[in-house]
Order: structure tokens, then C-alpha cells, then sequence
């Protein structure tokens, strides 16, 4: 589990680590620049997550064809892969514009919303890239080839680096964009993410004789249908978990720039934590995956619960960090006062949240990789939005508690979800067990009248 898990856990990390650059250098700007970067990230990542969970579907499809030793077919859903992944992001392109002119009517201070529609507009550019990426790392690890795929993020993050530092602050003969300069920087970076996957796998092509270009010119549209049918689900999920994060966003943002600022830098620390469970479930899904190909539950059933361990152990020491260095954390972010205390106090509900929010990810993991990527959703929807955000609507506006209680409420439906998805792969472990030694059994009895 290590060995797969750890390159996708580094880059899990540097995948968030951009994001995390973009709002410590933007931060050096004021609140306002932060507050409107936060915005826009929220409102982008509900379509770019959303996009790349229908992409999840690959996953299932794509590991279990390999621990089934179908080379050919994972070739074939490579390609299906990026045939959705093209027209997919073209048109999120046109939905996040259209998008940008709706968003004053969400309460957004006056002086907020004008930095954001720039912002997006840069970023929406980086959206069919960043899907290829997506449906050619999916595949990368689904057949264990996965050191490319930190030394991309890393690298990549250097790029990001270097066009925030010549395009926010106005280095280098360029204008000071601001906000918009981090868009059009995190953009450039994502066209590099993507030629530098195509380029290994065209590498690894030429070395291992897999011969793709035989399979790149045909249109897989029942292969295309199929990992449209086992992301859909997965993407709603992430849809909700997504959308629920960036309603609060929303929601702080009617609390003013301090607030809003105090909740994405802490909203930002709990996420790099999440990174390294999320690459734990990523691993988890396609060993998963492996196992059932190859038809052994036993084996499947003993990954799944490694990867959760693994998940739990680390958001476990997390939480220990977010409880007892809080400061010097929020400090990399900002040194204004105001928003320092509520960052910090926002860190001391995460602490309660991170061992349930490793076990949630990676049971959702366990259970795409056996191609269930219904009950995510479910659970989902009820610990979100039914007990979550409306707790924390009450507790932040009704009792007064402000973005605490909104975060407070976000809790108490994480954990419950975190509970429901570990229960559920217990459940669905036990069916197929029982299913594989039924098999078993008919099987040898059989072979003994025989």
C-alpha cells in the first residue's frame, strides 16, 4: 500500500501545495486580494472537482482490468478517458463565464467582487488541460507507474511559484495583476502538468512496447458511457462534499473580509492535511481494484482497511498539530491580528474533524475501487447538507457564534459521514466475502461429484 500510496500522497500534497502558494503570496496583498482569491477558488473548484470525479470512474475500470492482466483494454480506457476529459473542458470554460455576472447576487462585499471575475476568467482557461492531466494520471496509477506524478506536482509548483511572483506583484518588465495574476500563473502551470504526463507515457510507450497509437483513433463511446456511469455518482459526491465547502465560503463572505479570510487560511491547512489521506484513497481504490480483478475479496478486504489505518494514523497527528501550533501555521498565511484569531480558533474545531475526515476519504477510495460509488453519495448528502450546513447556518447566524459555528456544524455532519462510509465497507466487504467462498464451495462440490 506504502508504495503506491506514498507518490500519490506527495502529490496530492503538491497539488494542494498550489493553491496554498497562491494564497500565502497573494496574501502579502490584504484582505481583500485573499478574500477574493478565496472566492473564486471556491466557486472554480466546484466545477473542476466535479469534472474530475466523473473522471474517478477510471479508477475501478482501469485497475481491475489490470489485476485481470488486460493490458490492451487499459490502453483503450486511456484514450476513452481523454475523449471525455476534451469536450468536458471546453464546456466548464463556458459555464464559469457565464457564472462570473451571477456572482454579486451572493452578498459578496462591493469591493470584493470586482477582483473576483478576472480571477476566474484566468483560471478557466487551465480546465481542459487540467481534466487531461486528470484522466492520464488516473491511468498511471492504476497500472503502477506513479513516480512521475509528485516529480510533476513539484515541479509544477515551481512554475507557479515563479508567474505569481512576475504576474501578482508585477516583476520582470509585467504589469502588477493581483489576483488575476495568480489565475493566469496557476493556468500555465497546468498546461506543464499535462506535456509533462503525455510526454512520460509516450516515453513509456516507446520502452515497454505498449503500441497506443493503435488504439488513439478510435472513438470509444460505450468505454466512454461506462466510466460516465461509475464517475457519475462520484462526481455528485464530490459535488456535495465541494459544494458544501464552498457555500461556506460564501457564507463567511457575508461575515466580511476578516472572516473570510480567517476561515480559508484554516480551510487551506485542513485541506494540504486531507491531501496525504486523499492520495491514501487514491492508493486504496486501485489495490482494491487489483485484488477483485485477479477475484480475491480476502485480499481486497485486507487493503481497504490498510488504507484506512494508514488515513487515520496521519490526520491523527494532524490534529495534534492544528491543537498545539497554531500560530506558527496561520503565521505563513498572515500576520494581521484579527485575522489570526479566527484562523487559529477555526483550527481548533479541525482538530476534533481530522481523524473522521481520513476515514471518510479513504473508505470512499475502498469502496470506488470495488465499483460502488453510490453510497458516497448518500452519505453525502445527508452528513452535509441535511446535518451539517444548516447546523452551521443556525449556530453561526441564530446563536450568533459567526464563522465558528459554521464550522462547528461542518463537524458534526463530517463525523457522522466518517462513520456511515466506514460501516458501509464493512457491509459491502462482508457480501462479497460471503459471495467469493459461496463460489468457492459450489465449486469444489462440483470437482467431487465430478
Amino acid at each position: 500500500m506504502l508504495r503506491l500510496a506514498v507518490p500519490l500522497m506527495v502529490a496530492e500534497m503538491g497539488w494542494m501545495l498550489m493553491n496554498f502558494v497562491d494564497l500565502a503570496m497573494i496574501g502579502r496583498v490584504g484582505p481583500q486580494a485573499i478574500a477574493s482569491v478565496s472566492i473564486g477558488s471556491a466557486v472554480f473548484y466546484v466545477f473542476a472537482i466535479v469534472a474530475e470525479g466523473i473522471l474517478l470512474g477510471l479508477d475501478a475500470i482501469v485497475s481491475q482490468q489490470y489485476g485481470a492482466g488486460e493490458m490492451e483494454d487499459c490502453h483503450r480506457s486511456l484514450f476513452a478517458g481523454l475523449q471525455l476529459a476534451a469536450p468536458l473542458g471546453l464546456a466548464l470554460v463556458g459555464v464559469i463565464w457565464v457564472s462570473v455576472p451571477l456572482l454579486p447576487h451572493f452578498g459578496i462585499e462591493t469591493h470584493v467582487a470586482p477582483q473576483v471575475g478576472p480571477f476566474l476568467h484566468a483560471m478557466s482557461w487551465g480546465l481542459p488541460p487540467l481534466l487531461a492531466y486528470f484522466a492520464v494520471r488516473r491511468y498511471l496509477q492504476a497500472i503502477h507507474l506513479v513516480d512521475i506524478i509528485p516529480f510533476t506536482l513539484i515541479s509544477a509548483n515551481l512554475i507557479n511559484f515563479a508567474g505569481n511572483w512576475v504576474l501578482i506583484y508585477g516583476h520582470m518588465g509585467f504589469p502588477a495583476m493581483g489576483a488575476e495574476g495568480s489565475g493566469w500563473s496557476t493556468t500555465i502551470s497546468r498546461f506543464y502538468m499535462v506535456a509533462v504526463l503525455a510526454g512520460y507515457v509516450m516515453w513509456q510507450n516507446r520502452k515497454r512496447g505498449f503500441h497506443l497509437g493503435r488504439y488513439a483513433w478510435e472513438l470509444y463511446t460505450g468505454r466512454i458511457w461506462e466510466i460516465v456511469k461509475l464517475g457519475a455518482p462520484a462526481a455528485g459526491q464530490i459535488a456535495m462534499e465541494m459544494g458544501v465547502f464552498s457555500a461556506s465560503t460564501l457564507i463567511a463572505g457575508r461575515l466580511g473580509a476578516v472572516a473570510v479570510s480567517g476561515h480559508q487560511i484554516a480551510l487551506s491547512l485542513a485541506s494540504f492535511t486531507f491531501m496525504v489521506p486523499l492520495g491514501v484513497s487514491s492508493a486504496t481504490a486501485v489495490r482494491v481494484g487489483h485484488a477483485l480483478g485477479r477475484g480475491d475479496a480476502e485480499a481486497a478486504n485486507a487493503s481497504g482497511w490498510t488504507g484506512v489505518a494508514v488515513s487515520a494514523t496521519f490526520m491523527s497527528c494532524a490534529a495534534l498539530a492544528f491543537w498545539l501550533i497554531p500560530r506558527p501555521l496561520v503565521a505563513i498565511f498572515t500576520t494581521d491580528p484579527a485575522v489570526m484569531k479566527v484562523a487559529i480558533s477555526l483550527l481548533a474545531i479541525a482538530a476534533i474533524f481530522q481523524f473522521f475526515d481520513g476515514v471518510h476519504v479513504t473508505s470512499i477510495g475502498a469502496l470506488r475501487g470495488s465499483g460502488d460509488t453510490h453510497t458516497a453519495v448518500i452519505t453525502d448528502f445527508v452528513g452535509w447538507w441535511i446535518v451539517g450546513l444548516p447546523l452551521g447556518w443556525y449556530l453561526c447566524f441564530e446563536q450568533g457564534m459567526g464563522v465558528r459555528g459554521l464550522w462547528a456544524g461542518l463537524c458534526v455532519g463530517l463525523i457522522a459521514i466518517g462513520i456511515a462510509l466506514a460501516t458501509a465497507w464493512k457491509l459491502r466487504m462482508t457480501r462479497m466475502r460471503q459471495t467469493e467462498n459461496q463460489k468457492i464451495g459450489e465449486s469444489e462440490k462440483v470437482k467431487s461429484h465430478g
